[in-house]
């Protein structure tokens, strides 16, 4: 009886070995959970105290650049393009040239007008010395008509006093009534005589005038310069200047180094001044314009220093900069069509910035980057 008591108290349920061991298994995976999940923690916790509270990170980040747009100066037809998109160019290289017929018309016509000027200019100096010669001319004719004048004076002097003598003796019979007519009409002829001399030295006078007049006039036109420094010349001159300008601008060069985009120009064509044609973009003068949320931005200051690294070459490729300047406005504020929020179902949104960061020229040299690739940012707080 003994013996199968005992049996019968090491029998076990096999229902309730199991519901245990699945408990216990249980239980040991809710430990590990919870272990990893402190590490993680303190692994995270001990990452943003020692690393994470000192940078600020983006993926939102393009490669930029200031692209040279190419505009002509003229508007003339293209007799011949040298570049294609993606070829490379240095400053100073001829990309287009253009027809120059106009530009070579406009110089003569500059050259004849140039010329014309300076020959009035001429005119006008040789001008002064034959109005100098008139001056002279006229006062002697006023000396002249003066001296004339001061004749007939005497004449009409001596016929008024012959008039007055015969007169006074016309009534006592001495003096005939002819010989007083002929005394009269002397004397009248003596004051028409003056008459005509008076009226000659006005003339003379006012021709004097006149030529002093003229002088002066024509002296304004060439005191104080000469044949090339007279505003007409001066005028002439820069029609001149601009017209070779608009054949050297015949020629079209590269104002920078960098990669031919966007060509819109073909042989044939007539080009609108100020119409572009191409890009030239500066493969060597790159940034980076990383888009980073308002609330990332507290710490950040121009001149920390940043760690990027491109898409194209992958995280084994960095490059290093700085930060050069904040955008004065958000992304969507600047958008064609902004948000606007004034309903009653708004909804905040965090906003990103741009911030500008300059790259490294050497480390661009070395690994070339194009405008528009993505790039990751990574600025250090606690460097400046």
């Amino acid at each position: 009886m003994a013996d199968g008591a005992s049996q019968t108290e090491v029998v076990t349920d096999p229902a309730l070995d199991e519901t245990r061991k699945r408990m216990k298994t249980r239980r040991t995976w809710l430990l590990r959970l919870f272990l990893i999940v402190v590490l993680a923690g303190g692994a995270t916790t001990a990452w943003y105290m020692l690393s994470g509270s000192k940078t600020v990170s983006t993926e939102n980040a393009y490669i930029g650049a200031e692209m040279a747009e190419i505009t002509p100066q003229i508007s003339a037809p293209v007799t011949e393009v040298l570049v294609s998109e993606t070829d490379a160019v240095k400053e100073g290289d001829v990309l287009v040239r253009l027809d120059t017929g106009d530009a070579e018309i406009a110089i003569a016509e500059a050259k004849a007008d140039l010329a014309s000027a300076q020959r009035r200019f001429r005119q006008a100096e040789a001008r002064n010395s034959a109005l100098e010669a008139q001056i002279l001319a006229r006062q002697a004719d006023i000396g002249s008509a003066q001296a004339d004048l001061t004749s007939i004076r005497s004449t009409l002097e001596k016929a008024q006093i012959d008039f007055d003598r015969r007169e006074a003796l016309s009534d006592t019979g001495a003096v005939s009534g002819e010989e007083l007519t002929a005394a009269q009409q002397a004397l009248e002829a003596a004051k028409a005589a003056e008459a005509r001399a008076l009226a000659s030295v006005r003339q003379a006078q006012a021709g004097l005038v006149a030529a002093q007049g003229e002088l002066a006039a024509n002296q304004a036109l060439t005191d104080g310069v000469d044949v090339e420094t007279d505003p007409a010349v001066l005028k002439a001159k820069a029609r001149l200047s601009d017209a070779e300008g608009d054949l050297e601008n015949a020629v079209i060069r590269a104002p920078i180094d960098g990669v031919v985009a966007r060509r819109r120009v073909q042989i044939g064509q007539r080009v609108a001044q100020g119409a572009p044609i191409m890009t030239i973009i500066p493969l060597n003068d790159v940034y980076v314009d990383a888009n980073f949320k308002e609330s990332q931005l507290r710490k950040v200051r121009v001149g920390m220093p940043a760690t990027i690294t491109a898409d194209i070459y992958g995280s084994n490729t960095e490059y290093h900069g700085r930060v050069i300047g904040f955008a004065g406005a958000t992304g969507s504020s600047m958008a064609l069509i902004p948000a606007q929020n004034a309903t009653g179902n708004w909804i905040k949104v965090v906003q990103r910035l741009p911030v500008r960061i300059e790259l490294d020229p050497k480390e661009l040299a070395a690994n070339p980057l194009r405008v528009g690739l993505s790039a990751e940012v990574e600025i250090h707080l606690d460097d400046e």
